[in-house]
């Protein structure tokens, strides 16, 4: 197609703020001591193959839930033996076997786990991986598919180690990756030193390869301490300020990446105590250079939005989404105090920030009706409903999941994009999907991890404004790139990997109707 009658992406003009309406759901309560101050994700993924997502939730003390999504917001506990583990602190879905079915990688406080995924949303334990975890307390996951492995690399990220007598001030323990060798796991490789990790996410940050970006919680790691990157070489080592890398410090508590700016490198938002942290790439560097622009770009959410509570907010889960379909990513931050800290605020409602023309962020969610004051931990934006708006999952601490529903009116087109490919990376984890909008050309990659405990495997939500018809391609893990084709707005479609099959681009499952 020229590019003179490809269909332009339009901004919407300004529209009232968007609307979510609380969703009635099995209680699940987030539990526990010391051990749970952190930790407490939710996953999403379809894993019964109704295009339908399902919620499970880390439970801590308690044991963890699956909620089975039986349409129009209907959602019933149905938990599996092997997945109704207690000491889970996060829990993130993938495809580790390359069979087409989602597994889940759990964390816990106390030895992780791989759960296999099989009909009807059952799970068993992985027998055949060589996958041993030690008793460690796991807060941080992210996977990824390096080139010529049959399995997954692994990351788990650990906060403090118990055993240490000293602890737990500065008693951060190691990080561990996990190498497939052939079809089977070896010993995990330390990653050291480590410094409290509470998220980590596999990405491209720039060099063109997935490396590990770690973010650490300060308040435990006290002095010495700061945010990392590894390069995933052979023998992996720590970026460092000759490869553009600038060492910073804050109480990291989670990482989301977007392409905001249409320059094909994700921005990187990541939550803290005090101030939430927005960094955009360095223009022209070929490494993991950036920059905070917090202020610049109003996502710092530094204090509470609404109540009388004047104290720094604790930040958690952290996630873009397009929520009024506007063409325009938003962001939504999981908000709370650790437990019982003096010097954060007590009553601290989560924010949802969303972006205005300019680029600036608004928050906007005491209007939405999401401004819960629960201490929440994780978080999911995901469409429940496949009626084409992200909806809203929130875990609590000591406090029962929430809910919501968008139910947004003034919302424009939308596009749900799953990429397949033959195994073992079936999923296509580390591609990168290219949007043509009309005034810039966004970039998406699949990664696993990140957040706070939990995550998602299912189709990529894009907001198109108003355009009914858009151009993509997809550059996928082996390099090969996808021919642009037109796709038409509001619909799922799946996107194969153009040397498996004959026609790149098919329509999905018909999404249901809005009310």
């Amino acid at each position: 197609m020229r590019p003179e009658l490809l269909l332009c992406l339009l901004a919407l003009p300004a529209a009232a703020d968007p609307r979510f309406q609380p969703v009635a759901v099995p209680e699940h309560v987030y539990g526990g001591g010391w051990e749970f101050f952190t930790g407490g994700g939710v996953a999403v993924f379809d894993c019964d193959g109704d295009a339908l997502p399902e919620i499970a939730a880390a439970g801590g003390e308690t044991p963890a839930m699956l909620l089975r999504n039986r349409g129009g917001m209907r959602f019933e506990a149905e938990t599996p033996e092997a997945l109704a583990v207690t000491r889970a602190t996060g829990l993130y879905p993938l495809d580790i076997d390359g069979d087409g079915r989602t597994d889940l990688a759990v964390l816990r406080a106390g030895p992780d786990q791989l759960l296999k995924g099989g009909p009807d949303c059952s799970f068993v334990p992985f027998d055949d991986l060589g996958f041993g975890s030690g008793d460690h307390w796991s807060t941080a996951f992210s996977a990824t598919w390096e080139p010529g492995r049959s399995l997954p690399t692994l990351a788990f990220g650990s906060y403090v180690d118990r055993a240490d007598p000293d602890g737990p001030f500065e008693a951060c323990d190691a990080n561990f990756l996990y190498r497939p060798e052939g079809g089977r796991y070896g010993p995990p490789l330390p990653l050291e030193p480590g410094f409290c990790a509470l998220s980590m996410l596999f990405s491209d940050w720039g060099g063109g390869r997935a490396d590990l970006r770690v973010s650490n919680d300060r308040h435990y790691y006290v002095r010495g301490g700061q945010e990392q990157m590894w390069a995933m070489e052979e023998t992996p080592r720590l970026y460092g300020p000759e490869d553009g890398w600038v060492p910073f410090q804050l109480w990291g508590m989670g990482i989301a990446s977007r392409d905001l700016s249409g320059d094909g490198r994700p921005e990187v938002m990541m939550t803290s105590m005090g101030d939430q942290r927005l960094q955009e790439p360095v223009p022209g560097a070929t490494g993991p250079a950036y920059v905070d622009v917090p202020f610049a770009r109003g996502t710092t959410a530094h204090r509470p939005h609404a109540g009388a509570d004047g104290r720094p907010s604790t930040g958690w889960h952290v996630e873009f989404g397009d929520i009024d379909n506007d063409g325009r990513d938003d962001l939504f931050i999981a908000k709370g105090n650790v437990d019982q800290m003096p010097d954060m605020a007590m009553e601290d409602p989560n924010s949802l920030l969303r972006q205005q023309p300019d680029g600036t962020f608004r928050e906007v969610s005491v209007a939405a009706g999401v401004a819960s004051p629960a201490r929440s931990r994780g978080a999911a934006l995901a469409d429940l409903d496949l009626d084409g708006r992200l909806d809203l999952v929130v875990s609590n601490r000591r406090a029962p999941l929430e809910v919501w529903r968008n139910v947004t009116e003034e919302s424009g087109h939308w596009l749900a994009v799953t990429l397949r490919q033959p195994a073992p990376n079936a999923a296509a984890v580390g591609a990168k999907i290219e949007l043509r909008l009309a005034d810039r050309t966004v970039t998406r990659e699949v990664t696993v991890g990140g957040g706070h405990g939990g995550g998602q495997l299912g189709p990529q939500h894009f907001g198109l404004g108003d355009a009914a018809q858009v151009q993509l391609r997809v550059l996928w893990p082996d390099g090969t790139a996808s021919p642009w084709q037109a796709a038409a707005a509001d619909a799922a479609v799946t996107v194969t990997h153009p040397g498996h099959a004959p026609q790149a681009i098919s329509g999905g499952d018909i999404p249901a109707p809005r009310p």
